[in-house]
């Protein structure tokens, strides 16, 4: 994703061998165990007991630069490290700031402890204060981008552990890694096929859906081509495969997926941008006072005020600015059915000017529903469908299970069937009361010869599925079953569009399924029969118009597109590779968690403005005063002071971003309060 994927932008410093799961831990153990060091060395700490108007006895006064030393060392070393990176990359940040303050303030509480330098410059307690609160912001970061599942491991998934290969009269079971070109495959019904092949004998109803999107299974006979991943919903079949490993177009999935990953923009935080600034700001000064005083005829003076200004611009607060508004905002998303799973998608869903929907799953239920019953002048609406029921009550295709679904919704009573049987791609077949019931499409009536029923073509124009219902060789009726639009669906949309956000549709279906939906949810565009490696070409498109575009998907098909997309949100219910490749997941189903999303996103980025904005314009003020631009009217900023306000700082940006505690992301409050 344009927003993720770079977790260490502006960090790559303290880049550590492992996962995010190391980082966490890494910085967890490291802040504890800093923050117990932490105590004893504030508390001999000279210059803090002074503030605090206590004596340090003598003995006791080397507690404070040993276990400095140690916390300087040890707890400041990924702050050192990351410093080293960022001079060798040229690009100075939070790590070279954080590295600066804390090796002045080192070096100068040494000098101050031997009696080299003024005791006002020592600084064990504001060094130590400084490593626990950085490794207690970095933690909470780390913590806040730790992702527990990954996309390319989820793609490997799809795949079934085993596959039955034929090798004569025998099928052998073998890993599909095992397999090679030309073999032989048996696939039983609700099966997955292990790798790409052809059809060599069978017919069956796939479901493609996983791979495709497209809603309704696709029948598949001799000489057609399936796919890996893919599953035989209703019959067996024969395969022989022609693409095993990286040629199967579910490796090649993976690869859009991997490329896009890699090939997404670097989006580098605004905490980090207000770092380099502050950097440059805090040098630039330490220098100007340093010529100033120096030109005065003060060396002493000098000398103090220099390593003052360099200490006191110190990031406290500026450390903290940002990991907390993203911590305290995915907990709030998490209450709110939203997970964050990428902390820069959070900030990158605030600029989102168009949502591309992915149709099957996302806008619609993802599954097929009696939409409309048609009946004969002989019979009626709840006589046909209570027929289907009966003929289809045995049989596990999904429109099978509709029809049913759909006869218990209506509380109708259906009669027990007898003798079922089931031909591919014409129907099914069962004995209903003593006469026989046939449920099936267009061959069906083929077969028979009869002719659909007069509502046929009006449904056949919304690409609905059209089933029709014959009785001893006759039609009693018709069914129309179509991919349910979920109720929430059109509030969602309205929503986006007083929002200002435009919103598209891309689905694998046909023109006029797409169209139907368009039209029912007000949608401004629609990209209908996009092919799975498409849709990531569609997301580039919608990007080239200079749109900065959220993908929301919850399929395999969806992942290279979600990656690809600057956010991609996935549908929870949807597939592990989807939710792995988003930057933002949605726990359950209803696409108004979107607008919940960019509520969030706008509300927390002006939090971390504001916190930057208080943290970074203390030090453009308490610098000066540090460095004595006051002196000449008898006024210089007591390091005292500047490190107690240096901690006040901290407790205001703290509160200001417990403020996103207000927010109640729940869908159905975030669309009204838009």
């Amino acid at each position: 994703m344009r927003a993720g994927h770079d977790v260490h932008s502006g960090h790559q410093g303290h880049d550590m061998h492992g996962g995010h799961g190391d980082h966490v831990g890494q910085f967890r153990r490291l802040f504890w165990i800093n923050l117990l060091i932490a105590v004893p060395v504030v508390v001999t700490s000279p210059m803090f007991a002074m503030i605090l108007g206590y004596e340090v006895p003598g003995w006791m006064r080397w507690v404070a630069p040993v276990l400095g030393t140690v916390m300087f060392v040890w707890g400041g070393r990924p702050f050192l490290t990351g410093a080293v990176a960022e001079l060798r990359r040229r690009s100075p940040g939070m790590m070279l700031l954080i590295a600066l303050a804390i090796t002045v303030a080192f070096l100068a509480s040494w000098g101050a402890s031997l009696g080299i330098l003024h005791h006002e410059l020592e600084f064990w307690w504001e060094l130590a204060l400084l490593i626990v609160i950085m490794l207690l912001g970095h933690w909470i970061e780390m913590r806040s981008i730790a992702q527990t599942s990954s996309a390319l491991d989820s793609l490997a998934a799809l795949l079934p552990d085993e596959a039955e290969r034929v090798e004569g009269d025998a099928v052998v079971t073998v890993a599909p890694g095992e397999l090679r070109v030309g073999d032989v495959v048996v696939v039983r019904p609700g099966g997955s096929v292990p790798a790409d092949g052809r059809v060599v004998d069978g017919r069956a109803e796939m479901d493609e859906s996983m791979i495709t999107g497209e809603s309704r299974p696709v029948a598949r006979g001799a000489g057609d081509s399936v796919t890996a991943g893919t599953v035989a919903t209703d019959s067996g079949l024969r395969v022989e495969i022609t693409a095993t490993g990286d040629d199967t177009a579910l490796a090649g999935i993976r690869r859009l997926v991997s490329d896009a990953q890699n090939s997404s923009s670097r989006a580098q935080r605004i905490a980090d941008r207000a770092a380099a600034l502050l950097f440059w700001f805090a040098l630039g000064a330490a220098v100007v006072t340093a010529l100033v005083w120096t030109l005065i005829g003060m060396p002493d003076e000098t000398v103090v005020r220099t390593i003052t200004v360099l200490v006191i611009a110190c990031p406290h607060a500026l450390g903290l600015a940002i990991p907390l508004v993203v911590s305290i905002a995915t907990e709030r998303a998490a209450r709110g059915g939203v997970l964050v799973t990428d902390r820069l998608a959070l900030e990158a869903m605030r600029t989102v000017d168009t949502v591309l929907f992915d149709k099957t799953g996302t806008l619609t239920k993802g599954e097929p529903v009696v939409a409309e019953v048609a009946a004969s002048a002989r019979v009626n609406e709840d006589d046909v469908l209570a027929l289907a029921a009966a003929a289809e009550a045995d049989s596990e295709h999904p429109l099978a299970r509709a029809i049913v679904r759909a006869a218990a919704e209506r509380g109708l009573s259906v009669p027990r069937a007898t003798g079922f049987s089931s031909s591919p791609a014409v129907g099914v077949t069962a004995s209903v009361e003593g006469a026989s019931v046939r449920v099936g499409g267009p061959r069906l009536l083929e077969e028979i010869g009869a002719s659909e029923v007069d509502a046929a073509e009006a449904w056949r124009a919304d690409g609905a599925i059209i089933l029709h219902v014959v009785r001893d060789g006759a039609v009693v009726g018709g069914l129309k079953l179509a991919d349910e639009v979920r109720p929430e669906s059109r509030e969602a949309v309205d929503t986006l569009h007083r929002m200002g956000v435009q919103v598209v549709m891309i689905t694998g279906d046909a023109e006029a399924v797409a169209r139907s939906v368009g039209d029912e949810l007000g949608i401004d565009r629609v990209f209908a029969q996009v092919r799975p490696e498409d849709k990531s070409d569609a997301v580039a498109a919608l990007e080239a118009e200079g749109r900065t575009v959220a993908m929301v998907g919850d399929g395999v098909n969806d992942a290279p597109a979600l990656a690809r997309a600057d956010v991609g949100i996935a549908i929870g219910a949807g597939t592990d590779v989807a939710i792995a490749s988003a930057g933002v997941v949605l726990a359950g189903s209803d696409p108004r968690s979107v607008v919940s999303v960019i509520a969030l996103s706008r509300r927390s980025y002006r939090k971390m403005q504001q916190n930057l904005w208080w943290a970074a314009g203390y030090n453009l003020l308490s610098v000066p005063l540090a460095a004595g631009v006051l002196a000449p009217v008898g006024f210089v900023l007591p390091m005292s002071v500047g490190a107690i306000l240096m901690s006040l700082s901290t407790v205001v940006v703290a509160l200001n971003a417990q403020l996103l505690r207000r927010m109640d992301l729940r869908p159905e409050v975030s669309v009204r309060e838009v």
